[in-house]
């Protein structure tokens, strides 16, 4: 695998609390890789280590080839970091903002000029694109706040939340944009809330819990650690009655609906596949037996 970056026995802690404890995992060239964890698992202090904005207390990190304590600058030039809070300047235009970003890149006059267009209407800004961002919504500010991470294509991206704030269509169409980055070659590392959006754009996934990761892997792998498929039975108030576990296979199917059939069972019957959800809640359960997971070097 051609690596974007590499992170052995990553430790932080702060006032004497550990809130990353011996993180080991690599991302390759590409590839899209999603840290969840609960608040407080150390997600975005493991983004602040990576991105060169907080040191680490031992173990080593490199980002596109450069080792993040000793080239922080050299892994400054090949990155770019969407924030939670959106870092966007409330007295200029959604394009002025655009411009200025390109300009700080090393653009030239009218080729930031092109760039911001082609970023306004690609992230749905055209109609509030001569409107200063102090009147525009949280929705609004966080894809001019994205749009400006796009201005140069980094070798890796990070995004921490990318998709808090905004609705429905305008994640999805954030998802479109992702896929594309990754297809060309940008690797993307981010953080979120939303297992769906892990589901749907991760190649790869690691669970925090307690500042170490307590399941690494692709979501399929994820999922089939919780079990397979099951039929499940539902009574006319909706409570479940009878579970049936199976392969998914069109024989077994059957083979589950006979035996409902001869146990005379009545209800709603659905085919359950385990989720993010399930695996989320396993593995950072305060019963939670999982042991930290170390990739091999």
């Amino acid at each position: 695998m051609d690596t974007a970056i590499e992170v052995r026995g990553l430790h932080k802690a702060f006032a004497q609390k550990t809130v990353v404890d011996g993180l080991d995992f690599t991302v390759g060239r590409g590839e899209v890789f999603a840290l969840l964890g609960p608040n407080g698992a150390g997600k975005t202090t493991t983004i602040n280590i990576l991105t060169t904005l907080t040191r680490a207390d031992a173990g080593a990190v490199a980002v596109a080839g450069w080792d993040v304590h000793t080239h922080a600058v050299e892994v400054q030039r090949r990155i770019s970091l969407t924030g939670q809070a959106a870092a966007v300047d409330d007295a200029l235009t959604a394009t002025e903002n655009v411009v200025m970003f390109a300009r700080l890149a090393g653009l030239g006059r009218a080729a930031a000029a092109r760039r911001a267009t082609e970023l306004i209407t690609q992230f749905d800004l055209t109609e509030a694109a001569a409107r200063t961002v102090r009147t525009f919504s949280g929705g609004m500010r966080r894809r001019l706040d994205l749009a400006l991470s796009f201005v140069v294509t980094p070798e890796v991206l990070f995004l921490d939340e990318p998709t808090t704030g905004l609705d429905t269509r305008s994640r999805r169409d954030l998802w479109d944009i992702i896929r594309t980055l990754a297809a060309s070659g940008t690797t993307v590392f981010l953080t979120t809330q939303y297992l769906e959006e892990a589901d749907q754009l991760a190649d790869r996934i690691a669970v925090l819990h307690d500042g170490r990761i307590a399941a690494l892997g692709t979501p399929a792998e994820l999922k089939a650690r919780i079990g397979g498929d099951t039929v499940e039975l539902h009574d006319g108030d909706g409570a479940l009655s009878r579970r049936i576990p199976t392969d998914g296979t069109v024989a077994d199917l059957r083979r589950a609906l006979d035996l409902l059939d001869e146990e005379g069972a009545d209800g709603v019957v659905t085919l359950r596949r385990p989720t993010l959800d399930d695996v989320f809640l396993a593995v950072t359960s305060p019963t939670s037996t999982s042991r930290p997971v170390k990739e091999n070097a």
